[in-house]
């Protein structure tokens, strides 16, 4: 079982570099994005290490975390989420796109996070993007606020079955008179809805399929005869059911 890291944790940008942690001071109130992402490095690397001093230095303790699972963490949580990583496991993430807006006495840190996670040879590959905001309080600048969101990302095209893709062609209705069709062109599924453009249906697995840049599955559904009887438009686990009408 992989660690579970925090979600500024999971930008392992820097691995290798070795930065002072008190390396600069700046005056009272004043900070540079320049140190400011110094400072997002050297947390990063830290977290690689399974080292918790940055992270204790440089987050407020009241401060909120929020990552990209729904957890919502106070400092000594995150804290407790930093550690090595199981034997047969790495991670390395690549900080790219930094984006930096400074204001007095507050700045905000954004920057998106390339993640590569190796399990006993496999590699895994994620998108995150990060918030983190800095404010001077206390004589010092701390992070108070960070919040992480992944990048939603198509899942691997696979396999389906030639002979039975007329199966799933025809006409689903949500409503009186709202209906989408779903037509084959070759080897290829398309689902229309109304008179708007056509989406290739890609296949997942079987029944399931995905449309390209679209977050959520559109899974047909079949009745006890193994006949398809509806098209359910998936998000979130939760279903919108279209009844097949012909």
């Amino acid at each position: 079982m992989t660690r579970v890291l925090a979600p500024a944790l999971l930008c392992l940008a820097v691995v290798g570099i070795s930065l002072p942690l008190h390396a600069t001071s700046p005056a009272a109130g004043t900070i540079t994005p320049a140190e400011l992402l110094r400072r997002t490095h050297q947390l990063y690397a830290a977290a690689d290490a399974g080292d918790p001093k940055p992270w204790n230095a440089w987050f407020a303790d009241d401060a909120m975390v929020y990552d990209e699972k729904g957890r919502t963490m106070d400092k000594q949580a995150l804290l407790a989420d930093i550690g090595p990583m199981p034997a047969g496991y790495s991670v390395h993430m690549r900080v790219v796109d930094p984006h930096v807006i400074l204001m007095p006495g507050a700045a905000a840190v954004a920057y998106a996070c390339d993640e590569s996670e190796t399990a006993f040879g496999q590699t895994m590959h994620a998108r995150y993007h990060t918030v983190d905001t800095w404010l001077f309080r206390h004589g010092t600048w701390q992070i108070a606020a960070s919040q992480t969101m992944r990048y939603y990302e198509d899942p691997k095209i696979g396999a389906t079955n030639i002979a039975r893709l007329d199966d799933f062609t025809g006409s689903y209705q949500l409503a009186p008179g709202i209906r989408r069709t779903v037509s084959r062109e070759g080897n290829a599924l398309f689902v229309q809805k109304g008179t708007a453009p056509k989406t290739e249906l890609l296949p997942e697995s079987g029944d399931l399929f995905f449309r390209k840049g679209v977050e959520g599955r559109v899974l047909f559904q079949r009745d006890a005869r193994g006949k398809v009887n509806a098209l359910d438009e998936r998000r979130n686990n939760e279903d919108i059911v279209w009844k097949r009408v012909r």
